[in-house]
C-alpha cells in the first residue's frame, strides 16, 4: 500500500488560489510547503470568485467521506478557510456574489462542523477576511467602470471580518487567524503619521475608508494599503508574507531532527533520512564481507 503525506488544505477564494503566484519574490504556498517539507503535503483548494454558498454546496466533493478506503487516503492534518471577501459585495452588485451576514456565519459553522471536515479531527485556522481599500474601489467601481454604486465598501467588509472572528470564538478548538488586523497594522506601520479625521471613535486607524473632512469634502487615504492591496482587495506579496508570518505559528512544530526512528512524532517522518539509509547499507556491506 502506497504511503502518502498527511495535508494542510487551504480552501476559499481567490486570495487562496493566488497563493500560488510569485509576487515580489514571494509565494504563499511555497513558502508553506517549504515549512512542512517532508512532513504534510499543501493542498491549495482555492476557487476565485466564490462565497461560503458555493464552498458549502461542493465540500462533499472537495472532502469526500471517509469510507472504506479510508486507511490509504491521507488524513487532513489542518484546514484553513478564508472565504468571506466575495460574501460582503454589497446586494446590489452584479453578478452578485453577495451572501448575508447571517448566511455567512451559518455558512462558516456549517463548513466547519460538517462530518467530512470532522472525520479527520484537523486543526482548523479560520481567517478573517482581509480590509478592504474602499478608495481604490471607488477609483475602479466610479471612475474607470462608470458604476452608480460601489460593488464593495470598508464599512461592510470589516462586518464579514468580525463575523468570522465571533465564528471562531464560537466553535470550540478553531484557531482564529486575524488577517484583517494583521494587514491593517502593517499598514498603518507602513503609513506613518495619519491625520485625526483618519481614526474611528474606537481610536482605530481608517485607512482605506472614504470619509468626508470637517469642510464636507470626501476622501480617502490609502496610506501602506496601496502596497499590500494593489486593486483595493486582492493581496501583494508583502501581504502575503503577513500572512504566512501569522499562519506559521500554527502549523506544527516539527522536530528539527528528520529521522523519527526511536522518537515519537505526531508528525513522523514516512521515509527515513538519508543517514539512516547509509548507514543500512554499511551494515549490509559487513554482513556480505
Amino acid at each position: 500500500m502506497a504511503t502518502s503525506y498527511d495535508q494542510v488544505v487551504l480552501f476559499g477564494d481567490s486570495l487562496f488560489q493566488g497563493a500560488t503566484d510569485i509576487l515580489e519574490g514571494f509565494s504563499f504556498q511555497a513558502a508553506l510547503q517549504k515549512h512542512c517539507i517532508r512532513r504534510l503535503d499543501v493542498v491549495n483548494r482555492g476557487f476565485s470568485g466564490w462565497n461560503t454558498q458555493d464552498a458549502l454546496r461542493y465540500l462533499p466533493e472537495i472532502f469526500p467521506a471517509k469510507g472504506s478506503n479510508e486507511t490509504s487516503a491521507p488524513r487532513l492534518r489542518y484546514l484553513l478557510i478564508l472565504l468571506g471577501a466575495n460574501d460582503a459585495c454589497l446586494p446590489h452588485s452584479y453578478p452578485t456574489q453577495y451572501c448575508s451576514l447571517d448566511d455567512y456565519r451559518a455558512n462558516l459553522k456549517a463548513i466547519i462542523t460538517h462530518p467530512n471536515i470532522t472525520a479527520h479531527k484537523p486543526t482548523i485556522l479560520l481567517v478573517t477576511p482581509p480590509p478592504l481599500d474602499e478608495t481604490r474601489i471607488h477609483q475602479y467601481d466610479i471612475l474607470e467602470n462608470n458604476l452608480e454604486e460601489l460593488t464593495r465598501n470598508a464599512a461592510n467588509s470589516a462586518k464579514y471580518s468580525q463575523a468570522a472572528r465571533d465564528v471562531a470564538a464560537e466553535v470550540p478548538g478553531t484557531v482564529l487567524v486575524d488577517l484583517q488586523d494583521g494587514l491593517m497594522k502593517h499598514a498603518v506601520s507602513l503609513t506613518g503619521k495619519l491625520e485625526s479625521f483618519e481614526y474611528d471613535a474606537d481610536g482605530k486607524p481608517l485607512l482605506g475608508y472614504l470619509l468626508k473632512d470637517d469642510e464636507g469634502k470626501i476622501r480617502g487615504r490609502r496610506g501602506g494599503l496601496g502596497q499590500l492591496l494593489p486593486d483595493g482587495l486582492h493581496l501583494s506579496g508583502e501581504a502575503y508574507r503577513v500572512f504566512f508570518d501569522l499562519v506559521r505559528p500554527h502549523i506544527g512544530p516539527f522536530p528539527e531532527k528528520l529521522d523519527d526512528k526511536g522518537e515519537k512524532s505526531e508528525f513522523a517522518n514516512p521515509f527515513p533520512d538519508w543517514r539512516i539509509l547509509a548507514d543500512e547499507r554499511e551494515e549490509a556491506k559487513k554482513r556480505s564481507a
